[in-house]
This record gives C-alpha cells, structure tokens and sequence, in this order.
C-alpha cells in the first residue's frame, strides 16, 4: 500500500495509523519511509493496545541502486560509484531509474512474503504520479536487460489490485481536496493502481447543527464583559465557517470520487505521540 497526499496533510500521520491499525487485527506490518525522517520511528515505537512491532524501513534511492547493483554482479562499480559520490546523480542522468529501483527493492521484500502488509510512506502528490509512472517511461526506454526486467516486474506489482494499492490522504479544505482528484484521476489514467478509499484527515468532530444559537450564546455571555464576548463571538463563527468548509469539501470529494471516505478527528497538539496514534488507529477502526 502506497500512501500519498499534497505536502502538510499528514500523510506520515496517516501511514504510521494505518500501521498501527493493521496491528491491532494481528497483521505483521512493515513501514517503508523514502524520506530520511526519522518521524515514522518515533510514531509507531511503542503502543499501549498491542504488543506486535511495527518493522520501519528507510529507504533511499542511492542505497537501492547501491543494492541493486551488488546483488547483480556489479559489487565493485557500486563500491566505486558510492566513494565518488557518482551514484547520487545516476538518477538525474538516468531519469526514473532511482525510484524504479526503490520500487524494486519494495517488490522484492513484498515478494518474500515475510510481511502481511507493507505500508509506503510515498512522496508528496506532485511527485506521486512521476513515482509510481517512472517504471512505464524506463521499461519503454530500454529493449532489454536487467534494467527493463526490473521495471517490468515493478509495472506487474503496481498493476495486480492483490498486491498493491494507493491510498491518498487529504485535509478538508478545498486546495487539498482539487489536488486529490487530481492525483486520483492522474494515477488512475497513467498507473492503473487500484485506489483504496481516501483518508479525510484532521477533520472537526463537531456537527455544525451542535453548536450553540446566538441566542444561547447571549444568555451564556451575560455577565462576561464585552471585550470578552466579542471575542467568543468571533471564535464560535469561525468554528461554524470552519464546519461548514470541511463539511462541504468532503462532500464534494465524496462525491467527484466514489472510492469510500474514512476520516479521522483533528487532534490540536503541536506534535503527535505514539499515544496519539493509538487514539486514531482506534477512531479509523472504528469508522471502518
């Protein structure tokens, strides 16, 4: 499963969820991070509800290609290509090649059945479609070899609705929302991945029909001074006006994509716990 989402919508959030949800119903779950953070580690370390361990990969495209090669009879041009620092730019010389062999590498492990479920924290939604595309454009470019093999078998991963799939994330607001039909309709057209329902993110628990009338609010502020209630006033509009948004965004993502919505509640820390993610791992299971 591949995750994916426009930058700053929780797309590791979501990845280290769907991972520790997978846990909870006994799966053996590996994480696959493609950015050097080391946020994934810190998210699913340790849970207070199951005592099954969530494996993270990190991943980087110098470091498969690196592999890559040693594992095909080329152990000591990788070794000289990693010294120089030459393999950081094959990518850019050989353009998809980088994240074909991450994809690789990600078939491979998928392949030796040692996890249940493989979980890719992949990259941002602009980047998303050339990323999971880059094995089509170099399996056309290249008339053979170990190169074309590899990109065909990528291609074959991606293609097979059994073993892989894409999951896009999004917050309820309307930017993001554009971007994820976009990106839903672009790998549906360019990839052919099957699309997993979307993940609604940060998303506000409370009804707009469950907020307080302006005449409960009145009789509410009575002996509140009136820089005080000014200022309550303002906050519960922009708490009604922020409802409104996302309800009428994911209505409409609903609607532009019938894949099935699963959400998860806004959690307002300025940084999230493992704790945290047990608490929405619960919330997605339970929307499930």
């Amino acid at each position: 499963m591949i995750v994916a989402g426009k930058g700053g919508v929780g797309k590791t959030t979501v990845t280290a969820v769907l991972a520790r949800a997978a846990t909870e119903v006994g799966r053996h779950v590996l994480v696959v991070e493609l950015d050097g953070k080391p946020t994934l580690d810190e998210l699913v370390g340790e849970s207070s509800g199951s005592d099954a361990p969530i494996d993270v990969l990190h991943l980087s495209a110098p470091e498969a290609l690196n592999e890559y090669l040693q594992e095909h009879g080329f152990a000591r041009m990788a070794k000289r290509l990693t010294k120089t620092g030459v393999i950081d730019v094959v990518g850019t010389a050989a353009p998809g090649i980088d994240d074909v062999v991450v994809l690789g590498k990600i078939k491979q492990i998928e392949r030796s059945g040692v996890y249940d479920l493989i979980i890719v924290d992949g990259p941002a939604a602009g980047h998303a479609v050339t990323f999971l595309t880059s094995a089509s454009g170099l399996g056309e470019a290249a008339r053979g070899g170990p190169v074309k093999a590899q990109a065909d078998e990528v291609l074959e991963l991606l293609g097979d609705p059994e073993r892989c799939s894409a999951i896009l994330v999004t917050l309820p607001e309307t930017t993001p929302v554009n971007e994820t039909i976009e990106t839903a309709y672009a790998l549906e057209d360019e990839v052919g991945i099957r699309l997993a329902p979307l993940v609604v993110n940060g998303v506000d628990q409370v009804d707009g029909g469950d907020l307080p009338s302006e005449g409960e609010v009145d009789a509410a502020l009575v002996d509140v001074s009136t820089d005080e209630a000014a200022a309550l006033r303002a906050a519960l509009a922009f708490r009604r006006s922020r409802v409104e948004m996302e309800t009428e965004a994911i209505t409409r993502l609903d609607q532009s994509l019938p894949l099935g919505l699963l959400t998860l509640p806004r959690i307002p820390v300025a940084g999230l716990s493992s704790a945290d993610i047990d608490t929405l791992a619960a919330a997605l299971v339970g929307d499930d």
